[in-house]
């Protein structure tokens, strides 16, 4: 057992990237990107890319947390 019951380093570092690739997007999002462009397509491709961003982070901490019994 180490720090706060963890014994594989990698689940906790998992776990943050996923969090900070959320809280990152919801950040950018938080930002209003497409109020900078006059394109709608460019602001299209911008909202996907926040929302894909959110699932990578979401999916990447969801696969590599165990959950203990």
């Amino acid at each position: 057992m180490g720090l706060l019951g963890v014994t594989d380093k990698l689940e906790v570092l998992g776990v943050l990237v996923g969090a900070f690739l959320v809280v990152t997007a919801l950040g950018t999002l938080a930002g209003t990107p497409w109020a900078y462009s006059n394109d709608p397509l460019a602001s299209a491709i911008q909202l996907v890319g926040v929302v894909a961003m959110i699932a990578i982070g979401v999916g990447l901490a969801w696969l590599v947390y165990e959950p203990r019994s």
